[in-house]
Parts: structure tokens; sequence; C-alpha cells
């Protein structure tokens, strides 16, 4: 742990490592919580001082509360990194703009998982439908 000042004034001044989080929907909070289960124990074991910020909503979506308040500690600089199960629950898409975000704080990204999680190929169907929807509504106008 952390015993002296030194290191104390160190960790304060790089900021914690944050893992982060995300299933789609409500109804997948067992999910969420294994989710977090995988992450903390990954922080433990490599010694990070580390806090886990958990969302839920799409992918798509990035007004959630959990990713606002995680772009916010990257851009002030109170996370010095961020750790993710997959690439997918940071974000679905737009994922190399907030890696260039996280590049221009000094914050590195490190995924535990790299391959593609099938578990969640239904999440990525809604979200695929959600862009076709959007997309939909403004080429017809609503109707």
């Amino acid at each position: 742990g952390l015993n002296t000042q030194k290191e104390l004034g160190a960790v304060a001044r790089r900021g914690l490592v944050i893992g982060y989080c995300r299933v789609s929907y409500s109804g997948q909070k067992a999910d969420l919580e294994r989710q977090a289960e995988v992450v903390a124990n990954y922080c433990e074991k490599q010694g990070y001082q580390f806090r886990i910020i958990k969302d839920i909503g799409s992918g798509m979506n990035y007004k959630k509360k959990g990713l606002q308040e995680l772009l916010r500690l990257v851009c002030e600089g109170g996370c010095s990194k961020i750790v993710v199960n997959y690439k997918d629950r940071l974000v679905r898409f737009g994922y190399e703009l907030i890696e260039t975000v996280c590049e221009e704080h000094n914050v590195d990204i490190e995924i535990i998982n790299q391959t593609d999680d099938i578990s969640y190929e239904e999440e990525l169907t809604e979200d695929v439908l959600e862009i076709i929807t959007v997309f939909s509504a403004k080429l017809y106008g609503k109707r």
C-alpha cells in the first residue's frame, strides 16, 4: 500500500486509475457487477489505486453520467489510466476520439480482453438498430 506522504502525493498528482464498466440497459445489472469484479480484480493485481465507475446506457450515448465524469477526470488531470474489460465497454463508436483526448492528457487506456465480447452481441444489434432508426428518421423526416 501507500505508506509515505511522498507516495500519496505522487498518486494525487498522477491521479487515480479509473475502472470503467458499462452495460446498455438496467436489465443487465448482474453483468455490470460481474464486469466491475473483473476490472477491480485486475486493478488489484496490478497494484493500482483505483476507483470503479459504472454506467448503464447504450454505447452510442455520450451523455451518460459515468462517461461524462470519466472524461471530466481525464481533462482535469484526476485520472492517470482507464481500465476497461473490453474496448466496446468504453464506447461503441468513436473510440479513437476518446483515445485522442486521453493521449492529450497523458492518460493510458488499458483493455483487459483484446478479443471482441460475444456475450454483448445483442447490445451491438440494439446499437446498430439505433443508428438505422436515427438515420432513417433524418432521411424521411420525422413522421
